[in-house]
């Protein structure tokens, strides 16, 4: 089985650049940014119970990392940088931890590297458990907006909350839930000794708007970039900011 994808191709001989979303998102939330890039092939990639892959049902990380193996595979994809958004990028630390052939570097932006306690880990367990039951039984567009009211998402104005409201109740609401339990925090372990002791290149990017994930960058190896005028979702909000980051990275 593989993940729903849209692959762009360029020259050959370029590295590849596989973009992984955030939660309720898919791969075309990428596609702004992405398609700025065109020296570089790219693949937009639908993570399990989102887009086009949301009938795909995972019981974990391990089973969304084997499907990202066996998608690169399908497109014979043997060199490329993992560049994922908050869930995107949890799921890109944990594949980059594990053996990854071809992978060229790392670009998270707004992900959580794993929670340090068994106390955190309890507490978001019960969290993610609630946010699953709403997401399960209460229409979507109640269940977002109370989740864009949560402080990551505090600098998003009412428009900004509003836009997003209704792009992501356009999902399913029990495929979220299962993906939201399988990928949740309290279930992944903590990365940064793993990151940190890793052999390829680690980039890491926040909004300046998104202290709590400035903090976290911090606490890992990475180069880190700050992009302007921006909160939790950077890419999302300045676009353009997040582009030229990416460009200057990926000077080859």
């Amino acid at each position: 089985m593989i993940l729903h994808a849209q692959a762009r191709d360029a020259q050959p001989g370029s590295p590849w650049l596989v973009f992984l979303h955030g939660f309720s998102g898919d791969g075309q939330e990428w596609l702004t940014v992405g398609e700025q890039l065109t020296r570089f092939s790219r693949l937009y990639v639908d993570l399990p119970g989102h887009g086009g892959s949301a009938d795909i049902r995972v019981s974990g990380f391990a089973d969304v990392i084997a499907l990202l193996r066996n998608t690169l595979l399908s497109y014979n994809i043997l060199n490329y940088w993992l560049v994922g958004y908050s869930l995107g990028g949890r799921v890109a630390m944990m594949a980059a931890c594990q053996a990854m052939p071809g992978l060229c570097g790392l670009v998270v932006e707004g992900g959580h590297p794993g929670l340090q306690s068994d106390a955190e880990r309890d507490a978001r367990r019960r969290s993610d458990h609630h946010w699953a039951e709403r997401f399960r039984h209460d229409a979507l567009a109640d269940v977002f907006t109370d989740w864009y009211q949560q402080p990551v998402f505090a600098s998003l104005d009412a428009q900004q909350r509003e836009a997003l409201v209704v792009l992501r109740s356009r999902n399913n609401g029990e495929t979220l839930a299962a993906m939201l339990e399988a990928t949740s925090l309290a279930v992944q372990p903590d990365l940064r000794d793993a990151l940190n002791a890793r052999a390829f290149p680690f980039y890491y990017l926040c909004g300046e708007r998104d202290s709590k994930f400035c903090a976290l960058a911090t606490e890992l190896a990475a180069t880190r970039h700050v992009i302007r005028n921006a909160g939790h979702n950077a890419h999302r909000e300045n676009p353009a900011g997040v582009v030229a980051c990416l460009a200057q990275i990926l000077r080859l």
